[in-house]
C-alpha cells in the first residue's frame, strides 16, 4: 500500500518508504561525516531528462491531437473530439510531482554544500532549482488548477502524506518569488567547475543563460496571469523589460533558448527514439488547420515536419463524426523521432511573441510590437536551421498591420506562437485557454459541448486517498471536478 501511494500520489512521493524508520535507527546508521542528500548535479541531470521525455510523449499523444496538430485515424481515440479520459490525469501528475521532489532536493543539497569550503558555486544550483521548480509547478497548476504545493513533496521530511491543495493565485505568487530568488542567486555568476558542466543538459553550466531562461519564464507566467489585475503583472513586465532590463536579463537569440537537445546516443535520447515509425505516426495525420495554415504562408517548416502526398502537403479534418474515419494524408516525418528541437522548453521566438503581446496590451511602453512580432516570426523559422523566405513578412496572414485592432494583432501573435510551440510540452493548450487563439475549426464530432477542455480532472487516486483536501480544492475552484471548470488565470 505504501508503494501504491508513492506511485499514485506524486505529491506524497518523498518519504513514504521512510515513514517506518525510527529515530534510533537513523542515529545509528547515519554517517556524521557525510551529507544525507545526493549531490545536486546528479539530481539535476536526471530530473530534466525525465521531465522532458515524459512530457514529450503526452504532448504528442494528447496536446497535439486536442490542439489540432494531428488527428487520430482510429475511432477508438477521441481526444480530437475533446474526450479526455480520467486515467489520462494520472501519468503526468505522478511524473511531475516525483521529479519536483528531485528538483527541490537539488536546492536543499546545494544549500548544504554551499556551506563547505570551495563549494560556493552551489548557489548557482540553488538558483537553477528555483527556475525548474517554477517551470514544473506551472505545468501542474496550469493543467489541474488548485494543487498541493506548500505541503507537497514533504512526506519524507515532515510525514505529510495528505497535503492540502493551494489555490492557483497563491501558487503563482510563490512562483514569482522563486524566480526573483533565482535571478538574485544567479546574478552572482558563480561558474560551475568544468567537470560539472557536462552534467547540465540544458546550458552546459552557462549561468548567464540559466538566468536569462529564468527571467524569460518569469515573463511567460506574468503574461499568463495578466488577465487578473491582482497579479500586478503589467507593472512587473514593464519593470523587467523597460525600467530595469539590466537587472532582469532575458534571452537575446535562438542560441539562448532552453532546449534539451536530444542526441542519437545515450543518455539523451528522445522518448521517440525507440518508437516504431507506425507507433509515432501510423495512427495519425496532420490536420487541415495545421497544414492549410502553413501552406498559406508557404512556411518552410513543413519541410522539417511533414510528409507530402503527390508532392504537396495535405491535412485531414479534426473532430470528424464518429465512424467517419479519414484516410491519412501528410504525417510526421520519421526524422522527428530523433530531432533535437523536440526537447524545447522555452524558445527565444516564444519570448519575442510574449513581448509583442505585452506591447499590444500596453504592458511594455514605449515599445514596438511590430519589431517583437517580426523577430518572433523570423526566429521561429531560423531556429529550425531554415532560411526565412524572401518577402515572408509581407505575406497575407503573416504581415503586421498597424491599423488592425488590438484583438486582431493578438490573434496573429498567438497563432504564430502556436506553431512555435510545436513540441513544447502543454503550452499551446494553455495559451489557447488564456486567449481563445488560434481560432480552431469546430468539427461536427466534437463532444464536451464543443468547448475546448479547460483543465484535466484530478487523478482517481487523489480523489480517494486525499478526499478531504480534494473536496476543498474542488470547492475552492467553484467546481465541479470536470473539464469545464476554469483555473484562476483563465478569464477568457
Amino acid at each position: 500500500m505504501k508503494r501504491f501511494k508513492q506511485i499514485m500520489l506524486g505529491a506524497l512521493t518523498a518519504g513514504i518508504l521512510f515513514s517506518s524508520c525510527t529515530k534510533d535507527f537513523e542515529d545509528v546508521n547515519t554517517n556524521p561525516n557525510t551529507l544525507p542528500e545526493t549531490r545536486p548535479e546528479l539530481l539535476l541531470e536526471s530530473a530534466i531528462f525525465a521531465l522532458k521525455t515524459a512530457t514529450q510523449t503526452r504532448e504528442h499523444r494528447l496536446i497535439h491531437e486536442m490542439m489540432q496538430v494531428h488527428v487520430t485515424l482510429s475511432n477508438s481515440d477521441e481526444i480530437h473530439r475533446y474526450i479526455i479520459r480520467p486515467s489520462e490525469s494520472d501519468y503526468m501528475w505522478n511524473v511531475w510531482y516525483t521529479q519536483l521532489t528531485n528538483i527541490k532536493d537539488v536546492y536543499t543539497s546545494a544549500k548544504n554544500l554551499v556551506l563547505l569550503p570551495n563549494q560556493t558555486y552551489n548557489a548557482s544550483y540553488m538558483g537553477i532549482s528555483r527556475i525548474l521548480e517554477a517551470w514544473v509547478t506551472s505545468l501542474i497548476t496550469d493543467t489541474y488548477g488548485n494543487v498541493p504545493y506548500t505541503e507537497a513533496n514533504r512526506g519524507r521530511t515532515d510525514n505529510i502524506f495528505q497535503p492540502k491543495f493551494d489555490d492557483q493565485k497563491s501558487i503563482y505568487d510563490s512562483l514569482f518569488v522563486r524566480l526573483e530568488e533565482a535571478n538574485t542567486l544567479l546574478a552572482q555568476n558563480l561558474a560551475l567547475p568544468a567537470a560539472l558542466m557536462t552534467r547540465d543538459p540544458l546550458f552546459a553550466g552557462d549561468i548567464i543563460k540559466w538566468r536569462k531562461f529564468g527571467n524569460s519564464l518569469y515573463l511567460r507566467l506574468l503574461l499568463r496571469a495578466s488577465g487578473r489585475a491582482e497579479s500586478n503583472a503589467a507593472a512587473k513586465i514593464q519593470q523587467m523589460v523597460v525600467t530595469s532590463p539590466a537587472t532582469y536579463p532575458i534571452m537575446a537569440s535562438n542560441a539562448e533558448s532552453a532546449i534539451l537537445r536530444f542526441t542519437t546516443t545515450a543518455p539523451f535520447l528522445s522518448a521517440f527514439s525507440t518508437y516504431r515509425d507506425f507507433d509515432f505516426s501510423g495512427e495519425n495525420g496532420f490536420t487541415e488547420f495545421f497544414i492549410n495554415t502553413l501552406n498559406g504562408w508557404t512556411d518552410p517548416r513543413l519541410t522539417k515536419w511533414a510528409t507530402t502526398v503527390g508532392g504537396v502537403y495535405v491535412g485531414i479534418p479534426s473532430g470528424y463524426a464518429p465512424g467517419a474515419q479519414q484516410d491519412r494524408q501528410s504525417y510526421y516525418l520519421a526524422a522527428l523521432k530523433n530531432e533535437p528541437l523536440t526537447g524545447n522548453i522555452l524558445s527565444y521566438a516564444e519570448l519575442q511573441f510574449i513581448l509583442a503581446e505585452a506591447a499590444v496590451r500596453g504592458f511594455v511602453t514605449p515599445a514596438n510590437a511590430k519589431t517583437y512580432y517580426e523577430n518572433g516570426v523570423n526566429n521561429a523559422i531560423t531556429n529550425w536551421a531554415l532560411t526565412v523566405p524572401a518577402g515572408h513578412l509581407t505575406k497575407p496572414g503573416v504581415i503586421w498591420v498597424d491599423a488592425e485592432t488590438n484583438e486582431q494583432k493578438i490573434n496573429k501573435i498567438v497563432t504564430q506562437k502556436y506553431f512555435t510551440y510545436f513540441f513544447t510540452d502543454f503550452q499551446s493548450w494553455f495559451e489557447h485557454r488564456r486567449t481563445g487563439y488560434p481560432t480552431l475549426p469546430a468539427g461536427v464530432g466534437l463532444q464536451n459541448g464543443g468547448v475546448m477542455p479547460t483543465r484535466f480532472v484530478y487523478p482517481v487516486a487523489v480523489q480517494s486517498l486525499n478526499k478531504t483536501n480534494y473536496d476543498a480544492a474542488v470547492a475552492g475552484m467553484g467546481g465541479p471536478d470536470n473539464m469545464s471548470t476554469k483555473v484562476w488565470w483563465d478569464v477568457n
